[in-house]
């Protein structure tokens, strides 16, 4: 189950129900799916084939589809990441920049973790969501924000798109007014 850390106040939110309200009172969606879908020889596997990925979007058909429908997602994939990535320390430098996107950042956790780290309203600032498997996350479009791995460096994800040709992060600058 996801836990928040608010930056500002050390505050720590658990449990799904608290997660999902404040989630949803910073303008990101929460949902939490039933892991116990994915195939038992998946669930800490972060090297996988093609044939495995299908897999794993197979075994969440309905809730990928779903999802897709309320928010309208056209595509869908699977990203993996471990120790065994090439060049994961370069990757992770990339993804640990403050950025925005022109439309939702997506995630659905089926192995590992992963924070995303997200700034919120200028009461609250920035606040760390830690996921882990069953966990699925959309940062709104525009949202500053960035995504790292957790101490393990493994995650296996479902990302959701509108357009994946036109997901590319923008760098965010702070300013003044906007710092939080």
């Amino acid at each position: 189950m996801a836990v928040i850390k608010v930056k500002k106040t050390g505050q720590v939110i658990e449990g799904e129900d608290n997660v999902r309200a404040f989630l949803n009172s910073q303008g990101v969606l929460y949902e939490h799916w039933d892991i116990t879908k994915l195939p038992e020889h998946l669930h800490d596997k972060y090297v996988l084939s093609d044939e495995e990925k299908a897999e794993i979007l197979a075994a969440f058909k309905d809730e990928i589809e779903d999802l897709a429908a309320r928010r309208g997602y056209k595509t869908w994939d699977i990203v993996a990441l471990s120790d065994a990535t090439p060049n994961l320390d370069e990757l992770l430098k990339k993804f640990e920049q403050v950025h925005i996107h022109t439309e939702d950042e997506v995630r659905a956790i089926t192995a590992g973790h992963g924070i995303f780290i997200i700034k919120g309203d200028k009461e609250t600032g920035y606040f760390d969501v830690e996921l882990e498997a069953g966990d699925v996350i959309s940062v709104p479009e525009g949202n500053p924000h960035y995504f790292t791995l957790m101490d393990d460096r493994r995650v296996v994800a479902v990302r959701l798109f509108i357009d994946p040709s036109g997901w590319v992060a923008h760098p965010y600058e702070e300013t003044e007014e906007g710092n939080g």
